[in-house]
């Protein structure tokens, strides 16, 4: 199984079209960890902000989309979507790992590797810094897949977990940037 992961998209629909038609649309699920639509009041408005073509393109796609609620989404972005917004996260078995995705922005270091032992994960993903990174503790992989949107480092990213490695790319050069093996 072929999973995209991606975050903080924040309305952005040049991005979205870029990695979905590139990537997402060849995978067989996605996971969004949060902010979906509203590009928050610490966000500049990008030229391409346009969240009700967004959600049209959305809900328009075939692969299965599953989404942790952010911290910049809503009711009314919930009553648009035709997928829910999970909060505060979303557990799911895929391929037989056990997997959390939430948004991240209401935990920190210490409690990410509390869930990650409570719940026996292997693999936790979160968003909200817009800075990819990944690594593993105490047997876990911890992944954020950064922003395709709203990058705060150099380069626009998300994640691709494939059978045997996880990855984080970056949506312009199209390289992989870091990956685990798994």
């Amino acid at each position: 199984m072929k999973v995209g992961i991606i975050s903080d998209t924040h309305g952005v629909v040049d991005s979205w079209d870029e990695v979905y038609s590139k990537y997402l649309s060849y995978t067989d699920l996605i996971i969004h960890c949060g902010d979906v639509l509203y590009h928050g009041p610490r966000n500049p408005i990008v030229e391409t902000y346009n969240p009700k073509l967004l959600v049209e393109r959305i809900n328009n796609i075939s692969t299965p989309i599953v989404f942790a609620k952010g911290n910049c989404d809503a009711e009314v972005d919930q009553m648009v979507l035709n997928h829910p917004l999970q909060s505060p996260y979303t557990i799911m078995i895929i391929s037989g790992r056990k997997i959390l995705a939430t948004h991240g922005h209401d935990i920190d270091y210490c409690e990410r590797l509390s869930l990650a032992q409570r719940f026996n994960l292997d693999i936790m993903i979160t968003g909200h810094t817009h800075i990819p990174d990944i690594y593993t503790e105490k047997g876990t992989i911890f992944l954020n897949p950064g922003s395709i949107a709203l990058p705060k480092n150099d380069y626009p990213s998300f994640g691709m977990l494939s059978k045997d490695k996880i990855e984080i790319l970056n949506l312009k050069t199209h390289k992989t940037v870091k990956s685990i093996d798994i």
